[in-house]
């Protein structure tokens, strides 16, 4: 597989700001990383405690290797608070705290969310609000508690984490699908609603391997195996078909953060491997 990398000597993102939410682990760990290799500050959100130790460790990596500062911030993607509390916990950061420079939120990278597979049968009230709680209300309050921060000569980015799940009608995935589906549908209105200020777009990954896809039933990943057998270097290292790794997620999002990714906005860019081909 070819190797996904930035270039030392190539800070497009210096002095920019970005949020990005579900950051300890997986794809939002990638996505930092690549941000930071752009040269830009980051705010490291996680939920669990169990993520507080990653994120540390992600931001002193990121400042050793790119010398980058990072905001690390602790909410809940559930609470209806979050989008307050990660704004209060950036200005009262030793980084903003101080600082006689009005905040400016640059880019938002929704990538929080949680995906557990559910018969149609078997959904509760619970399961769906859960899902939505943290799908969809979070990304919204997010982004609502930042527009007042936003740029004014629209070179802001949000980006968000959709799912093929949105499109394919996968087994099991009524509820995240629809959460995801949800998710598109308010980036076009942000598209809209903020084109002085922003662009809006989601990327739509397949199966990544990550924490979340492995913890996935085997009837599922077997619905998968077709579609991942006919992805590019499906046969890389010897196994038939492979899912995405988290850098190539972070690629495609870091494409869309780049000043020339200004005339890609209210869209849905695959970044599945060529899964919503079909097989």
């Amino acid at each position: 597989m070819p190797e996904i990398s930035g270039n030392a000597g190539y800070k497009p993102l210096q002095g920019k700001l970005a949020i990005v939410t579900g950051a300890s682990r997986g794809i939002g760990a990638a996505i930092a990383t690549k941000l930071a290799s752009y040269g830009a500050t980051l705010v490291l959100n996680y939920t669990s405690p169990s993520s507080a130790q990653k994120t540390q460790d992600l931001a002193d990596t990121l400042s050793a290797t790119y010398g980058t500062s990072s905001i690390i911030v602790k909410a809940d993607l559930g609470d209806t608070s979050v989008g307050e509390d990660i704004i209060t916990a950036i200005k009262t950061s030793p980084l903003y705290s101080t600082s006689t420079r009005p905040l400016k939120v640059d880019i938002i990278i929704n990538n929080a969310g949680i995906s557990k597979n559910t018969k149609t049968v078997d959904v509760t009230p619970a399961v769906f609000d859960e899902h939505y709680r943290i799908n969809v209300l979070g990304p919204l309050l997010l982004v609502q508690a930042a527009i007042p921060y936003l740029p004014y000569d629209g070179s802001g980015r949000i980006v968000s984490l959709s799912s093929v799940s949105a499109t394919l009608g996968l087994p099991g995935q009524a509820i995240y699908g629809g959460t995801k589906a949800a998710l598109e549908a308010m980036t076009r209105t942000w598209a809209r609603e903020l084109a002085e200020r922003c662009t809006a777009t989601c990327v739509n990954p397949g199966p990544v391997v990550t924490d979340m896809y492995g913890g996935t039933s085997e009837e599922f990943k077997e619905v998968m195996r077709p579609f991942i057998e006919h992805a590019p270097l499906m046969n890389s290292g010897g196994a038939k078909g492979r899912g995405a790794t988290s850098e190539e997620i972070a690629g495609c999002v870091g494409m869309l953060c780049l000043p020339d990714s200004y005339w890609c906005t209210g869209s849905v860019v695959s970044c599945n491997g060529g899964m919503l081909m079909g097989i």
